[in-house]
């Protein structure tokens, strides 16, 4: 029984080493942009505060949007280092990277459309617009730089290199957090201070991965396999998932967009309250998708080693180990709500009102990590068609409902509960489809030990060839 155990469970190892490198390296972006955001609630002008804060949410669901580079690199990438296909592994790198950088690109020739389309969805005053352009003006130079880093940082999650991952977050992000001290404090440049210590950052950060890359990744080794970079099947099957990833996204994007949109119609007081409240939310998912990274990285090696019999336990000890960290970051928040929103901002009255609604955190976070976890796995098994319809089965039966009634009673609880329905439908819409997916070849081991083989018709919508 022991010895079986063992073996069914043979990977904690390498999973608590992946999710505890990927945590790492993913709480460096939002604690250098929390840390930007409370140099700026620091000074006497608290509109800095609030532009910038609706700039970065204006970011972020663009990264949301374009995050499907980053996922569908690490499940390809570790399906290929599971069959040990040495070209497959390199092409998944390149094939996204031509992708990323010609959307960062056409991203850098739009910018002026967006960023007018981004601010008059946002109800703010002519001052805090003004103040979020000049951030966005800076900041997006920095994109292509930033698309390339998703691209080389899921492809070599995929390869658990996350050491290497964690590398690049700890210089890319200890420089913006640098600059931003110096831009914004010492130099008072506010809000255009914070955009330029971001956009330099991401270019140091993809300047240090490219030096750890071209250590091993040698020149001939792309000559060989550039032949096969626009083979049909191949790219046609990383255009199909990066598409369905690219819906979901989108939907992402808009849910935050929309929360926002609807907090600032009640008032800068509300909106600055809700921005802060997002700031820890965001950071409790950026800690919840170092588990859904690590998942995705083994699922995806054990899809390509065809040893799906480990997709269970392996299910079973990433969901437990993202309920304990979701629901902790919950009640600690709740719990010492003035110290931790202190360090954002030293304006007491807007502390106070935040004590009444940072409760909803507990039910948002807590489903959050469920989904963010699945979505690791299918993301691993190259499922985009299921993680698509997830997230639209949560914002238009979850959140949409809510969030009408929002409009017409005026009340931030009504659209806290929006945010936390959407994430209820989402978690439950994704729940359902994982006992589909165990259903080949898997093993169960009864409470005495004795093993139980389920055999089952083979499934493989979705996968990519093999």
């Amino acid at each position: 029984m022991n010895l079986t155990l063992l073996n069914r469970y043979d990977f904690l190892g390498r999973f608590f080493s992946l999710t505890i490198v990927n945590i790492l390296s993913n709480i460096m972006v939002p604690l250098a942009g929390s840390i930007s955001v409370a140099f700026l609630g620091h000074l006497t002008d608290i509109h800095q505060l609030v532009g910038v804060t609706l700039a970065t949410i204006l970011f972020d669901g663009i990264y949301w949007v374009l995050n499907f580079l980053r996922t569908g690199t690490t499940g390809m990438t570790a399906q290929a280092v599971g069959r040990d296909d040495r070209e497959g592994v390199l092409l998944v790198g390149l094939r996204n990277g031509f992708i990323a950088l010609g959307i960062g690109l056409l991203i850098l020739i739009l910018q002026s459309p967006l960023h007018r389309l981004g601010f008059a969805l946002m109800n703010a005053t002519p001052e805090v617009k003004a103040i979020g352009i000049a951030y966005f003006n800076v900041r997006i130079w920095g994109f292509p730089a930033a698309l390339l880093n998703m691209v080389l940082m899921g492809w070599l999650l995929g390869r658990e290199k996350s050491t290497q991952v964690l590398l690049m977050s700890l210089i890319g992000n200890g420089a913006n957090i640098l600059l931003s001290y110096i831009t914004i404090i010492q130099w008072n440049w506010a809000s255009t201070g914070a955009g330029f210590s971001q956009a330099f950052s991401d270019y140091l950060m993809l300047f240090v991965g490219l030096i750890l890359v071209s250590r091993e990744m040698l020149l001939p080794k792309i000559r060989v396999v550039a032949e096969q970079l626009w083979k049909t099947s191949e790219f046609k099957a990383t255009l199909t998932l990066n598409a369905n990833l690219f819906v979901r996204s989108l939907i992402i994007a808009f849910i935050f967009a929309t929360f926002t949109s609807l907090g600032a119609a009640m008032g800068s007081s509300i909106q600055a309250e809700n921005a802060l409240i997002l700031q820890v939310l965001l950071l409790a998912q950026f800690f919840c998708q170092g588990v859904g990274f690590a998942t995705e990285t083994l699922v995806g090696n054990f899809k390509g080693k065809k040893a799906q019999e480990q997709f269970l336990p392996l299910l079973q000890i990433a969901l437990s180990t993202n309920l304990v960290i979701g629901l902790t970051f919950s009640v600690v928040s709740i719990l010492f709500t003035e110290s931790i929103f202190g360090l954002f901002t030293n304006h007491a009255d807007i502390i106070a009102e935040i004590t009444i609604y940072v409760p909803w955190l507990l039910s948002i976070i807590g489903f959050s990590t469920i989904a963010l976890l699945l979505e690791g796995y299918f993301a691993a098994l190259a499922e985009g068609k299921v993680l698509r319809n997830s997230v639209l089965a949560g914002a238009f039966l979850g959140f949409t409902p809510i969030a009408v009634l929002t409009w017409y009673f005026h009340s931030n609880h009504m659209l806290w509960l929006a945010m936390a329905m959407f994430g209820v439908v989402r978690a439950v819409t994704i729940g359902i489809q994982v006992p589909r997916t165990l259903e080949n070849n898997l093993e169960t081991v009864s409470p005495f030990g004795e093993v139980k083989s389920q055999k089952s018709k083979v499934r493989n919508k979705g996968l990519l060839p093999s």
